[in-house]
């Protein structure tokens, strides 16, 4: 079970992955999280665009969370939610591409927190996507999300080193 926040279902869709990614494990994510893929959704970019695509897919599980009230400096409201979604459903797994977040999100929940690209790898080891194409999508996401030479690019990269 998969617990997505916006930044990592705008870089599944705008990688033209999320509905094999929806198809092949359980994803789900908050109220919240939709609130800002509609926010997001209102501009007229490539963001914009890959939040569209994720709100038009129903595969995904929409859940209210009850406590959003938790914050911090590194930590926003929709990574909140789904940080308090993972611990309710015990999921595998919350997906989030804020590297700034990550490492106080590993601090306080329970699952393994990881970038969207891992999702990528999971399905190469689960043949239904080749290693060549899953890179393919990387290369996609980075020059779609802007990160072309940054850590999240290259974290990304290394997921598919041997």
């Amino acid at each position: 079970m998969i617990v997505a926040d916006t930044s990592a279902l705008v870089s599944l869709a705008a990688a033209e992955v999320l509905d094999l990614v929806i198809e092949e494990f359980d994803v789900h994510t908050t109220e919240l999280v939709v609130e800002e893929l509609r926010d997001t959704a209102e501009y007229e970019d490539v963001h914009g665009n890959a939040a569209g695509k994720v709100l038009k897919d129903s595969g995904i599980t929409v859940h209210s969370v009850s406590n959003q009230d938790f914050r911090s400096s590194r930590i926003d409201a929709g990574e909140a939610s789904c940080a308090m979604l993972v611990e309710e459903l015990d999921a595998d797994f919350l997906i989030t591409d804020d590297l700034r977040a990550l490492p106080e999100l590993q601090n306080i929940v329970t699952c393994r927190v990881a970038i969207s690209p891992i999702v990528l790898r999971a399905l190469v080891k689960r043949n239904r996507l080749d290693a060549e194409a899953a890179q393919e999508q990387v290369e996609c996401m980075a020059e779609t999300r802007d990160w072309l030479g940054t850590p999240s690019y290259h974290r990304a990269k290394n997921l598919f080193q041997d």
